[in-house]
């Protein structure tokens, strides 16, 4: 399989265990945050499930940066600020 630039910047296994211990967070503590099983944050730690290898989802690596972050939750953007528009949306 060939590497490409999102697997080369994708979290590690020792990557999700350091963010883990850096918020002196348990396995059961990390797992409740980011609305996992134990067994999953053990799996992501080691690398593999009976001997296959596990990838840490994008989704989750997203979870850890706003947990690092100190984000408790997300409800979707405030109803009192419009959404801001993207460039595709701007007229010439």
């Amino acid at each position: 399989m060939k590497k490409t630039a999102a697997n080369d910047s994708a979290m590690k296994p020792g990557d999700f265990k350091r963010w883990r211990k850096s918020l002196k967070l348990s396995q059961k503590e990390a797992a409740e945050v980011l609305g996992l099983k134990r067994r999953v944050v053990q799996y992501y730690e080691k690398g593999e499930r009976d001997g296959e290898v596990v990838t840490i989802p994008k989704y989750i690596r997203l979870a850890c940066s706003a947990v690092a972050a100190g984000v408790q939750d997300y409800a979707g953007p405030s109803k009192d600020k419009p959404a801001k528009p993207d460039a595709s949306d701007q007229a010439d």
